[in-house]
This record gives structure tokens, C-alpha cells and sequence, in this order.
């Protein structure tokens, strides 16, 4: 009997380890599908990543080849392609619910800045299917949304390629604008007001293409719901 139970005890840790060492290997996928998940539930678009990786044994997340698709009223088209996400933590303020990034390089390949059929332009009017947030209305609190204190960012570091504006209405409106920003790194970020410089560089990258945007009234929308989902509040 002893005998039969100790074949069977192995048997189960055996089984327990192949579980485990599944559960590993499949881990990245599952988080991978969560993430995408998140961010349909936060922004009301589809989203596909082409890989995402969380470091085991390094305090390290990477995703990589992230789609945002406008949805159908905005021609389905991808709104944000993000080529990389590669973020380094302190596993120790992230023990104490603190978010405290060592590294952050964002790498935003194209901006597709679309207005719609009906006038519409998808950076103010996408994001109003987002799940609602205790507090004022219209003031992002990243510690409301996940439960974490956001502390700082000790370097960030940008690549921003190309951003086009598409006309639904009138495509001889389209263009193009090749902002061509390449690892600009800002330091010690520890809110919105720190990005300034960064903001006036894409501004003079961009040749003015944002200007007629800005001039606009802005509502909260799609992509102040993107920015959330990392903590930055406009």
C-alpha cells in the first residue's frame, strides 16, 4: 500500500510540474490576450499584439507590433501602430503597489488620424464605450483605475515615425507627415507637465500638422483612454 501511494504521490508531482512548466510557457500568450482584452474593454477598439513578453526572472514587460483598429464608422483601419513597449520595473515598489519604471522606451511607428463620413474625427469621438471612472468627470486617476500609486518614469525614451490624417468625406484632404523622432530620451517623468519639451519637439517635427486639431474643442476620447491604460493623464 505504501508502496502504491508513493508511485502515485510522484506521479502527481510529476504531473504538477508539467502543469507548471505549461503554465510558463503558455504565459506570455495568456497575458497576451489579456491585454488585448483590456484594451477592447477600455477604448472599444480591436487590438492585436504580436508578441508580449513578461520577463520570469528580470523585472521586464515588452510588447511588440501592438494594433489599435478604428472601428467600421472610422474605416476599420489601424489607429495606432505601436512597434514597441519595452518597460523596466522596481519589483520592490511594485511589491508596495508603486509604479516605478527604471526604463520606459515607447516606440510609436503611426499616428492615423481619421475623419469620419459624418464629420467626426476619431481621436475626440472613439473611447465613449470605455468603462466609466469614479471621480470627476474627465480626470484620469491612475491609482482609481488600478490600484497603484504611479511614482515616476527614471528615463523615457521616445521614437515617434509617421502620422497621417485621413478624410473620409473628402480623401483630397489626406496627407502625411513623417515626424522622424529616434530614441529621444526625457528623464525623471513624473507627470504630464514633464513631457512639455517633448510635446513642442513633435510639434516642430510635425511641420504644423497638428495645428488644425488642436485649434479644435477637445473631448476626451480613444486615445486619452490608450494613455490611461499607461498612466498619463492629459
Amino acid at each position: 500500500m505504501i508502496r502504491w501511494l508513493f508511485k502515485w504521490a510522484l506521479r502527481l508531482f510529476a504531473l504538477a510540474v508539467v502543469l507548471i512548466i505549461v503554465f510558463l510557457l503558455s504565459l506570455n500568450s495568456i497575458l497576451r490576450v489579456v491585454v488585448e482584452h483590456n484594451i477592447r474593454a477600455q477604448t472599444g477598439m480591436d487590438a492585436e499584439i504580436g508578441r508580449f513578453k513578461l520577463g520570469l526572472t528580470t523585472p521586464t514587460l515588452e510588447i511588440q507590433d501592438l494594433k489599435i483598429y478604428n472601428p467600421p464608422a472610422f474605416g476599420g483601419a489601424p489607429f495606432l501602430d505601436i512597434a514597441e513597449i519595452h518597460a523596466e520595473y522596481d519589483p520592490v515598489a511594485l511589491a508596495e503597489k508603486q509604479i516605478h519604471l527604471t526604463l520606459l522606451r515607447f516606440n510609436l511607428a503611426e499616428l492615423d488620424i481619421v475623419k469620419s463620413q459624418s464629420g467626426q474625427t476619431n481621436i475626440f469621438e472613439l473611447g465613449k464605450t470605455a468603462k466609466p471612472v469614479s471621480g470627476r468627470p474627465g480626470t484620469p486617476n491612475f491609482k482609481k483605475q488600478t490600484g497603484y500609486d504611479f511614482q515616476k518614469i527614471d528615463a523615457l525614451n521616445v521614437s515617434f515615425g509617421k502620422a497621417k490624417y485621413i478624410d473620409l468625406q473628402n480623401p483630397a484632404n489626406d496627407r502625411e507627415q513623417t515626424i522622424g523622432l529616434q530614441n529621444i530620451v526625457v528623464p525623471n517623468v513624473k507627470s504630464a507637465s514633464d513631457l512639455a519639451g517633448l510635446t513642442l519637439l513633435i510639434g516642430f517635427r510635425s511641420n504644423h500638422f497638428f495645428d488644425p486639431l488642436i485649434a479644435k474643442p477637445q473631448k476626451p476620447g480613444a486615445l486619452q483612454s490608450i494613455l490611461n491604460l499607461i498612466g498619463v493623464a492629459m
